[in-house]
């Protein structure tokens, strides 16, 4: 693990943002995409869920206008002027961020917000982005998380009884838990220079997601890649109006490996500015992740040992983005000792 020494001010380092060639774009029937209101939805879901950890969602529910509203309200919080902005920060972890992610190095071409997505706990961080914007804002962002709570309830429901999972609420009354530790996040990527040789700029590098779930909606800026099974870098074509749902490393570790954490990353636009806001469904800090009995009644069939969210998350916080963090859960294969004649 790589930490800085000290306070980078990157404004005037930017060199220390990382750079990717780009890479070809997936044509719009390449990424699995589900319809909430087809018969066969849970199905497709779950194929996607083993094949890619990644898909799109439409008709799922969600009022458009509740989607522009957020979008129009976070850009006019990211427009306010630095001075006012960095009053919210840093983030700890919620709160107002400015390229640097996490606590341990990593960088990008990005500014955030980070609010808890849970209405019984707030921050002195959260309540001061609150204080920089108008009340609109507040009341945009708890009607956003109320609709899009539902979406993701819907969609591990339908991957319960697709697995056959009883009870049908064993995934989703994790989200809905009132200590359920949530989060939303709210992301800007600014226009980037082309950088020489046309590589372009990393705003948030490659890794996984640590909850069970994601729940991601941008603009139609371009910039979000996901990683295939042979390895490649894959181009997401935007869609403002529909959701994009990735499956988390606590949702890898109770499937036993079935369901795939999907690693991805974004590259930062040389043309306009991308704004997404992305819902990242946790359980509660005492929950204990660990591969479900009915999925493997054998506990010596388990890829992953047992652990509490809590302590997965104190993990996660102390690694760098792209570390494979379940790998120090993963359980050691038994080794076999043959006699030697």
């Amino acid at each position: 693990m790589v930490v800085l020494p000290q306070p980078v001010t990157l404004d005037n380092h930017i060199s220390l943002i990382p750079t990717y060639k780009p890479v070809p774009v997936l044509t719009s029937h390449s990424i699995p995409v589900v319809n909430l209101t087809d018969p066969e939805a849970k199905t497709r879901i779950v194929k996607a869920c083993e094949e890619f950890g990644f898909f799109k969602v439409v008709n799922h529910g969600v009022r458009p206008e509740l989607m522009t509203r957020l979008e129009q309200e976070a850009i006019g919080f990211f427009a306010l002027p630095q001075s006012l902005k960095n009053r919210a920060g840093p983030p700890e972890p919620y709160g107002y961020g400015n390229k640097r992610i996490g606590p341990n190095g990593d960088v990008g071409w990005i500014e955030y917000i980070l609010l808890n997505a849970n209405p019984q706990l707030s921050s002195p961080k959260t309540s001061t982005v609150f204080r920089q914007t108008p009340q609109i804002f507040r009341e945009a962002v708890e009607e956003y998380m109320k609709e899009i709570k539902e979406v993701s309830y819907k969609v591990l429901e339908m991957v319960a009884e697709e697995l056959g999972i009883e009870p049908r609420d064993t995934l989703s009354k994790m989200l809905r838990d009132e200590k359920s530790d949530s989060c939303l996040r709210l992301n800007h990527y600014p226009a980037a220079e082309e950088e020489a040789e046309k590589m372009v700029k990393v705003g948030f590098g490659e890794h996984t997601d640590p909850q069970i779930i994601s729940v991601l909606r941008s603009n139609n800026t371009a910039g979000l890649q996901i990683c295939v099974k042979d390895g490649s870098w894959v181009a997401v074509p935007p869609d403002h109006s529909s959701f994009f749902i990735n499956v988390g490393d606590a949702l890898q570790v109770m499937t036993n490996g079935r369901f795939k954490s999907v690693k991805h990353r974004v590259l930062a636009d040389t043309r306009r500015s991308r704004i997404s806001m992305i819902y990242f469904g946790g359980p509660p800090l005492s929950e204990k992740i660990a591969p479900l009995p009915c999925l493997v009644p054998e506990q010596d069939d388990w890829l992953y040992k047992e652990f509490t969210w809590s302590q997965y998350k104190s993990s996660a916080y102390k690694s760098k983005l792209g570390d494979y963090r379940l790998g120090l859960f993963e359980k050691q294969p038994l080794l076999t000792h043959k006699t030697i004649v």
